[in-house]
This record gives C-alpha cells, structure tokens and sequence, in this order.
C-alpha cells in the first residue's frame, strides 16, 4: 500500500491522543452539514450524508455530535453556507496532491492554499492535471489487535475486495459504496474502527527513498490538513516502513 496511507492510519491512530482530535471533529461535523443540506437528513436516502455519518463514526465522533451537524445542515439548528472546492497540486519530488475543502470564502481559502504550496515548496496546478491519477476507493481501518480471519469473514460478507496488514491495523477496501455496510458489518461483529471513509487514491505511486524527501512531502501535507477549511489531502507517495518511521520522528 501507499506510503500515504500508511500515514494516514498513523495519524487516525494518533488523533486520540492529542488536539487534532477537536479539529477532525470540526471537520467532519462540517462534511456532514454539507452533507445534509445538499440531499436531506435521513442518511438512508442520502448516499454522501451515509458516507459521512460512516466516516464520523469510525473516528469516534459521538452520535449526539453527528445529530446536531445534520441538523445544522437541514436548518433546525441555524448553520452555515459552504462551498466545496478541489485544488490540485505538486508537493516536493514530483509527488500529486488532492486538497478538497468546505469554505465560506473562497477567496481567502484560495490564498490559504496557495501560501502553504509556496512556503513548503510545492507548486499549485491547474484543474485535471493532477485528478486523472486518482479515484475514489472505500477503505475501512481496523484495529490491528483484530483476528485477520475474523476481519476477512465481516468485510467479504458486507461485499469487500481486499484486507492487508498496515501500520499495526487492517486496512479494509471496496467500493465506495460499500464503505457503510463494510463498516457497520466490522462494528456489529465486536471489532473496533479506526477510520471508514472513500478517499481518493493513486495507483501512479512516487517513491521516495529518503527521510528528507520524506519529511519534505509530510511538511506540505500536514500544513495543509492544518487548515480549518480543508477537509482531506491525498498524495501518490510511496515509502518504506523504515523511511516513515523515520520521517515520524
């Protein structure tokens, strides 16, 4: 698997131990007010808001939490308008970024957004020079301590393609559609949930050998997933277990 997957469940795992946690939470309580206000609040009849909920959940997000962001979204509880935008981008060693954020002015997420791409070195591209090396693929994370043929049995039933072992976890993919009954699938058979979302990913994977190249490419990532505005960063990078371990550092 990508290297940037693997830091992505890293940092999943990491979340609940640190103040990335309330950002996270701000974030997905905002995915799911967009959610709920483009396609209604009953997450049975609303495909993007299910995928919200099941991302939600698999980050711990409290069901009384996840009620009042969808009740932002069909405007019982006030709320706010946002915008959905995609940037594209290079961060260093030629590696493609995805940035997609949820903002109330576009012009100052732009500039947000171009002023983390300058002082980490990357570069802003154009619309479609980046997206064609990426499609959306549902993937679940499951705590490591899990039984591998137990996980296998629970995501095969819900319709899953495929279980590897990834930084101390399962990682669990299908369709993007599957991503809720995959999960609730794992849920309901007593195993724990680290993440369950539809993220973008790349099968034209970069390779870096080094930690520098590493720590260059992590530094523009977590600028940019440090932004409020900002809901999810995807990369095709690709490194070594012993690269990231220390680029973690």
């Amino acid at each position: 698997m990508s290297g940037h997957s693997k830091w992505a469940t890293i940092k999943h795992k990491k979340g609940a131990a640190d103040k990335a946690r309330g950002k996270l939470f701000a974030k997905l309580a905002r995915q799911i007010e967009v959610a709920a206000r483009a396609g209604g609040g009953e997450p049975d009849m609303n495909p993007t808001l299910r995928s919200a909920v099941a991302k939600a959940k698999g980050s711990q997000m409290t069901n009384d939490a996840i009620d009042r962001a969808i009740k932002r979204g069909t405007g019982d509880a006030g709320g706010q308008s946002y915008e959905a935008i995609t940037y594209e981008g290079y961060a260093p060693c030629g590696v493609a970024l995805m940035i997609e954020v949820l903002t109330d002015n576009r012009n100052r997420t732009g500039a947000d957004i171009r002023n983390i791409f300058t002082k980490s070195g990357g570069s802003m591209a154009e619309p479609g020079a980046v997206s064609w090396q990426f499609a959306r693929r549902g993937v679940v994370i499951v705590d490591g301590s899990a039984d591998e043929e137990t996980v296998f049995d629970l995501a095969l039933e819900a319709g899953a393609d495929d279980i590897v072992g990834e930084a101390g976890a399962w990682r669990v993919t299908c369709d993007p559609s599957a991503t809720p009954a995959v999960s609730e699938s794992i849920s309901a058979g007593g195993l724990s949930i680290i993440s369950a979302e539809s993220p973008l990913v790349s099968d034209n994977l970069v390779p870096l050998d080094t930690v520098e190249d590493a720590k260059s490419v992590l530094k523009i990532i977590d600028a940019l997933e440090d932004n409020d505005d900002v809901q999810d960063v995807y990369a095709n990078f690709d490194m070594s277990d012993e690269v990231l371990e220390g680029a973690a550092e």
